[in-house]
């Protein structure tokens, strides 16, 4: 029997588990039990960590070592598999009772809702929105508005908030890019916006600093013509009397000589930094170096409205990117509509970062990728690493790996494990299931070594909880992977 209070935390389970027909048996320690149970499930002499944990109370031979750094790696993972345990048979005595606790509206439709663990990638429908965000746009949906003032108003919050001359919310940052385009290749003349995006008799061509990218139809849908550079001096040499804009997305030292190149020529620098945020201070450090132009995505780090996105920037091109933009009638991004409720919800997310303590939002973030890397230490052979990107998607996130030759199972075997079962779990790996296959980023011509592909887990958008889950499924596949090899 066991006893079921208000939550998880009360079950006293009699029997913990069952592995290669040993019986485990109640122990005053729940959390020693489950050290026992999970070590026999991996294959690990039981013998040796019974005496390990329980001194001189039994005398099994040890068939198999379990070294000092085995024991320690147990022992940081030892709560987190009582709670395992404790978490399964909360969920058992849920479904006795007749709850659903997978039920949700996506369930009506037949759709399976994912454990998220890659990151804000829009086909995992980008990021969750902060409840400031939430009630900003039910606060929205409430009224009418004209959105032409709405847009303005905002640009003028925006620059309050950034630093920025002025900015416009936009339909993502992909939008932001063919708003920007049509801004820099009509500017405000009405004929122009017309035109496009035929681009006879103006000034159409984008030059791409690093090359394509799998965003830039936004800039072609727009009129503009592609021109690829791969170095600061290429981008000199590229720019001519036809050039309309320079689209970047790299940071740092090159971003500041492209700024640089970019005022010699008076030529308008966009920079794509739509996985921008974290950290926040980014929003404010663009308009301190000077850039023309740029953009955030609203749906990723921002964790505002996933239809949203924010361009920042000269009032002048501003202002040209709203006149070629809906809700304009005849303009060539009138498609990329942006509602009430988005330009609010926006707003309200890029407020509350800057209320945000970032550094504790960090820890909290940290502590998840701990659990599930105290779990998964405990497979033999399994090296985990957590670590933040610098080049965007700053995140803390956790590399696992494995010798694939060896074990004869890759990183896409586990990102296909983890996707297959019950609940789905999506996690950083070499695949993209939304590029089109027929997509060349970068330099074509640019041979570079490639290291073996990790298997990363990010930690933005995994929940409070699901960590354990990740964690036991994780730990269930790869274990079971090296016992094969």
């Amino acid at each position: 029997m066991h006893r079921v209070g208000s939550g998880c935390a009360s079950l006293e389970p009699v029997i913990l588990s069952e592995a290669k027909n040993l019986r485990i048996f109640r122990r005053p320690c729940k959390t020693n039990a489950a050290i026992l149970c999970s070590a026999q499930n991996d294959g690990l002499s039981f013998a040796a960590v019974h005496e390990t944990l329980y001194p001189g109370k039994a005398k099994m031979r040890t068939q198999s070592s379990f070294d000092r750094r085995s024991f320690m790696k147990w022992v940081a993972a030892a709560p987190l598999l009582a709670q395992i345990t404790a978490r399964d048979l909360c969920a058992k005595a849920a479904s006795l009772a007749g709850a659903d606790p997978a039920g949700n509206i996506y369930k009506r439709l037949g759709v399976k809702t994912v454990i998220n663990c890659r990151g804000t990638w829009t086909y995992l429908s980008g990021s969750l929105e902060w409840p400031e965000v939430r009630a900003a746009q039910v606060e929205a949906a409430r009224h009418f508005v004209n959105i032409l003032e709405l847009q303005r108003a905002a640009g003028r919050r925006l620059a309050e908030l950034t630093g920025a001359p002025s900015g416009m919310i936009t339909s993502g940052a992909a939008g932001a890019m063919a708003s920007a385009a049509a801004a820099c290749i009509a500017g405000s003349d009405p004929h122009n916006i017309w035109q496009l995006p035929d681009t006879t008799g103006l000034k159409d061509q984008v030059v791409m600093s690093g090359g394509r990218s799998a965003f830039d139809s936004a800039i072609r849908l727009a009129g503009g013509k592609l021109v690829l550079a791969f170095s600061p001096g290429e981008i000199e040499s590229a720019i001519s009397g036809k050039t309309a804009m320079i689209y970047t997305t790299h940071l740092g030292e090159t971003l500041q000589k492209e700024i640089a190149i970019a005022q010699a020529h008076h030529v308008p620098l966009l920079l794509d930094d739509a996985a921008g945020i974290p950290p926040i201070e980014n929003i404010k450090l663009y308009a301190r170096l000077g850039i023309d132009l740029y953009t955030f995505s609203g749906g990723k780090g921002l964790c505002g409205p996933q239809c949203s996105g924010v361009l920042l920037g000269r009032k002048d091109l501003i202002e040209a990117a709203l006149l070629n933009t809906s809700p304009y009638e005849g303009a060539v991004c009138r498609p990329m509509k942006v509602g009430k409720e988005e330009v609010m919800g926006c707003l309200a997310a890029i407020e509350t970062w800057l209320k945000l303590d970032s550094n504790a939002l960090y820890r909290q973030w940290n502590q998840r990728l701990q659990r599930i890397a105290a779990l998964v230490g405990t497979v033999r052979g399994i090296d985990t690493k957590i670590y933040v990107p610098e080049d965007g998607n700053r995140y803390p996130t956790l590399r696992v790996s494995w010798d694939q030759q060896g074990w004869g199972f890759s990183v896409m075997d586990c990102v296909q494990e983890l996707r297959d079962g019950d609940p789905v779990i999506e996690v950083l790996g070499p695949d993209n299931p939304s590029l089109v296959p027929g997509v060349h980023e970068g330099n074509p011509n640019k041979k570079e070594l490639r290291e073996p592909d990790p298997l990363e887990l990010v930690s933005m958008t995994i929940q409070p909880g699901e960590e354990i889950i990740v964690g036991k499924r994780l730990r269930s596949i790869l274990s079971a992977a090296g016992k094969r090899a």
